[in-house]
């Protein structure tokens, strides 16, 4: 076995790591039912914006706001590590799967560092705009070679893991990655997670197509993150139903989260 996959057995046979990466859980939860929160306030014409930036606003505005946010960012951080070491320790006899859930890890370490990362600024008196970020990327990629190809390859990715989503939850495929428990918690828990991660996938989905949009209009300004995406639905027919559905999702997706901090195989 190779240095760095000793290494990370350790890492994940340390008890401390546990405790830290299934606290990231905890925190992932308590962000997506403060989007969530937001995303139905939208719904009934009231302001914030359903974001990563919007919700830890939200959170440092409570008392005891700031050592949350650090408490997100420590608990993330912890998770983003656990990601990293199970794309380390990944050993799965086929080649192309093996990479592909190497790549996952990854993906989602970075995910979870840069969830972390805005709430460090946050908790740090700063704060940032998604959608703002997401044109001034946008806008600075079209100025380059290619760049409104880049763009719309960009957009077609994100829709492709808010899709990635929606198949998760729709097949119950994450359930293969948890130790439930029987009778009605268990069916609890599914239900919170098939409707969480659907309702998330719809979010991010949307959020990938508004890349595209960008790229065949050649308007950074059409690209936007979640909240711009939360917007979006809200302009759509019944719009004001369907962010009450993807805003619900959001909070039940945040309490799976919490049941998946208990229950998920580590």
């Amino acid at each position: 076995m190779s240095t760095t996959k000793t290494a990370a057995r350790r890492a994940q046979d340390s008890t401390a790591f546990r405790i830290v990466a299934r606290t990231g859980y905890v925190v992932l939860g308590i962000v997506h039912i403060v989007i969530g929160v937001i995303a139905i306030s939208i719904a009934w014409g009231d302001g914030g914006e359903a974001d990563q930036g919007g919700a830890m606003e939200q959170i440092r505005s409570t008392p005891a706001g700031v050592a949350l946010l650090w408490a997100i960012a420590v608990g993330l951080v912890g998770l983003a590590v656990w990601q990293i070491a199970e794309a380390a320790t990944e050993s799965d006899p086929d080649a192309k799967k093996k990479w592909a859930h190497r790549v996952k890890f990854a993906g989602t370490a970075l995910a979870y560092l840069a969830i972390a990362f805005t709430a460090a600024v946050y908790a740090l008196g700063g704060s940032s705009d998604s959608s703002q970020s997401s044109q001034t990327f946008s806008a600075q990629l079209m100025s380059t070679p290619g760049g409104v190809l880049l763009v719309g390859l960009v957009g077609v990715i994100v829709f492709a893991i808010g899709a990635a989503f929606v198949v998760r939850g729709a097949t119950r495929a994450f359930t293969k990655h948890l130790d439930l428990p029987s009778g009605a918690a268990r069916k609890g828990i599914v239900g919170f997670g098939v409707v969480g991660y659907i309702a998330k996938g719809i979010a991010v989905a949307v959020t990938g197509i508004l890349f595209v949009v960008a790229a065949f209009t050649h308007d950074p300004e059409k690209a936007g993150g979640m909240d711009a995406a939360i917007r979006t639905l809200a302009g759509l027919p019944f719009g004001v139903l369907i962010l009450w559905v993807v805003g619900g999702g959001l909070v039940l997706y945040g309490l799976y989260c919490f049941a998946r901090a208990r229950f998920a195989r580590m």
